[in-house]
């Protein structure tokens, strides 16, 4: 068995087994052993059962008294036994296990963990792990890797096929010059992959860490490198000069600009008339007015005779730009082709799209990852736009920006990135910042609140749906993790059913829905068909529900605060007072201190430089900026040290060596060819 060889040679993965794994993404060996554990868990020390509470996962050293198996008319055979301490006693119950009422025996102490519940005044533990008191002291002393998971799939099913994966990591799989191995102090590369799925100590967990996080961006910085090398001063080929069209859309648009937009928008139209092709990233904060800026880019290309294209990470989204810029297209009177292209059209209507495409020399075409199938070809592309462009792999963004004779390129993010990681990330894009929001815009109204205040809340939601708004409920969970005490998509809408009027109506939406499921549920949202909206964070990509007025946000400790600030970003789009929530379930002072941050402010940038500063190793535990940029093991903000540190090192090796042309980094140029070859497969976001 080696790194390329398919799961279904790993002991104990059927057919059936190796087709959920390859729901989640993993097909081969190496996938598995780069899906990294989203969290870990230490075992708790053993407590009395008199102590036990419901809800939470408990350990107790217990004795079993009695033991029995259910009828055979059951649907569920449950093995059942009553265990006692001394402090009480409590029911442990298994399904489908009957071997167990043969191996536990009576009078002997073991240690049963799991979650406890309530029933007819009795604690019952269901499904509890059972161990010696020995076995329970060795996997006390070690973190335990909790991975994400679908039905069909258990966490300890997972970590057995991870175990044996782990045989085919080798020494050949390092690719890091000895001398940054050397100055970093890292561990060996196969020895940082076992250790990130089985740590024996935090410390070790750190170590592990930091190996690969460096690995990641330092690939990452390479891959850019090697862009800025393709791409350094381009000649302009698609030079923009004629701009009477901005003039003309200005004074027909119904609001002025802010001071930061029409910095942005001259720094824009500099680049495109200028000598060479422009690479600029335009940052702005949720709802400062990147949209406009883009159709006026997109409007001035078509002005002078180029087409343009900007690639959205979801349908709903480039849906949304589509019929946006087809009503400024009509309110400023203009008269450029406007297409759109998703990965759900028909055969026929991606045909009639493509003859459109290579025919119409002014189009602003609008779409997702279709826009970069071979089939899609361009007439005369001069402007490529990527929206929320952290989303999207290096080679995606590279691989649209070679549909045209070097167009220019616009990367535009709502990712709040302080400035000096910004210049490592983006080294080979110029920046502008849109830094400052509309004036209509009202500010958000946010409060940080415990689980006391969930009643308060509902009611609140349910005033603002009986005024005719909407509200969106985050939950960190698509169902229920046997590994992870937090709210879920699937059982929350359940209870919110209960707990609301009947006719407010609930839906949820998560990752795991097929994409046109995923789109029906956002555009009857869009709609105000559907009241309040339970959601995992696919909600962050930024459409545009201008009646949705409150953001409820479960476990918000669990999330870094850009995340929040971003999925806070949802609501507050159209005239109405808009108010978010952040339910803090931690009793962490830490928590408490990061969270405030959020209470306090509405400047993404300031909260991301407030990230920062509060950031740092060994943030393991649910605050990872889920989503930012393509890093599986690194983190932008708990990694910022070395991200630079990654940088500098990219920087020497390229000043000394050409650009990897000794023969000493055969090795890393291989690992690279590799990266990039995974970059461009990841197509489907």
């Amino acid at each position: 068995m080696n790194l390329n060889s398919s799961i279904g040679e790993i002991k104990g993965i059927g057919e059936k087994t190796q087709g959920l794994f390859e729901k989640l993404g993993i097909y081969t060996v190496r996938d598995m052993l780069l899906a990294f554990p989203r969290d870990y868990k230490k075992f708790p020390e053993p407590i009395n059962i008199s102590g036990l509470i419901p809800g939470k996962e408990c350990a107790v050293m217990a004795k079993v008294s009695e033991i029995s198996v259910a009828a055979k008319g059951r649907r569920l055979p449950a093995t059942v036994a009553k265990i006692s301490d001394g402090s009480g006693t409590a029911e442990a119950v298994w399904y489908h296990m009957p071997y167990l009422k043969n191996s536990l025996k009576r009078g002997i102490s073991y240690i049963f963990f799991g979650k406890i519940s309530q029933k007819m005044n009795r604690f019952v533990m269901e499904q509890p792990a059972i161990y010696s008191p020995e076995q329970y002291r060795d996997v006390a002393e070690t973190y335990q890797p909790v991975y994400r998971l679908i039905k069909g799939i258990t966490n300890n099913l997972y970590k057995k096929a991870v175990r044996q994966a782990c045989g085919a990591l080798t020494d050949e799989m390092e690719f890091l010059p000895g001398e940054i191995i050397k100055r970093y102090q890292f561990v060996p590369y196969r020895q940082a992959v076992y250790e990130m799925h089985f740590p024996t100590s935090l410390d070790r967990l750190q170590a592990a860490h930091d190996t690969l996080a460096f690995h990641e961006f330092f690939l990452f910085l390479l891959s850019m490198q090697g862009m800025k090398e393709n791409r350094a001063r381009q000649k302009n080929e698609c030079q923009i000069c004629d701009t009477g069209v901005i003039d003309k859309i200005l004074k027909k648009l119904p609001y002025a600009l802010t001071d930061a937009q029409k910095r942005a928008l001259d720094e824009i139209l500099g680049d495109l008339s200028g000598a060479y092709s422009m690479q600029r990233l335009l940052q702005g904060d949720v709802g400062s007015g990147k949209t406009i800026i883009a159709f006026l880019a997109m409007a001035v290309t078509a002005a002078n005779g180029y087409q343009s294209a900007i690639m959205a990470p979801t349908e709903v989204l480039a849906r949304q730009h589509y019929e946006t810029f087809c009503q400024w297209r009509d309110d400023f009177g203009l008269s450029f082709p406007i297409l759109l292209l998703t990965g759900s059209f028909t055969a026929r209507e991606k045909r009639e799209i493509y003859e459109r495409m290579r025919n119409e020399d002014s189009a602003l075409i609008i779409g997702t990852h279709a826009l970069i199938q071979e089939k899609a070809d361009y007439r005369r592309l001069g402007l490529v736009i990527t929206d929320e462009q952290h989303r999207f792999g290096v080679r995606q963004r590279e691989i649209l920006s070679q549909k045209g004779v070097a167009p220019h390129i616009l990367a535009m993010s709502a990712t709040p990135i302080p400035r000096t990681l910004a210049i490592i990330l983006y080294g080979n894009f110029d920046i502008s910042v849109i830094d400052e929001l509309p004036a209509r815009r009202l500010p958000i109204k946010s409060c940080v609140v415990n689980e006391s205040y969930r009643d308060t809340a509902y009611s609140f939601i349910e005033r603002e749906v009986s005024a005719g708004r909407q509200a969106y409920i985050i939950c960190p969970l698509v169902e229920e993790s046997e590994n992870m005490d937090a709210e879920n998509v699937t059982d929350y809408v359940l209870r919110l059913r209960r707990a609301f009027r009947s006719d407010v109506f609930v839906a949820c939406l998560h990752g795991k829905m097929k994409p046109k499921e995923k789109n029906e549920i956002m555009e009857a949202f869009l709609r105000g068909e559907i009241q309040v909206l339970v959601s995992t964070t696919v909600v962050e990509v930024g459409v545009n529900v201008p009646n949705a007025t409150v953001m409820m946000i479960e476990n918000a400790e669990r999330f870094g605060l850009a995340q929040l600030h971003q999925l806070r970003g949802r609501v507050g789009r159209g005239n109405f007072q808009s108010y978010c929530i952040f339910m803090n379930l931690s009793d962490s002072r830490h928590a408490k201190e990061r969270l405030e941050i959020m209470n306090s402010s509405n400047d993404g940038f300031k909260i991301a430089e407030e990230d920062l500063k509060l950031r740092g190793p060994g943030d393991f535990f649910g605050i990872r900026q889920s989503g930012m940029l393509e890093f599986a093991v690194g983190d932008v903000f708990g990694d910022a040290r070395i991200l630079s540190a990654a940088s500098e090192e990219c920087r020497r090796i390229c000043v000394n060596d050409g650009f990897l042309q000794s023969g000493e980094h055969v090795r890393l140029r291989e690992a690279l060819k590799m990266y990039q070859k995974m970059q461009s497969e990841n197509v489907s976001i």
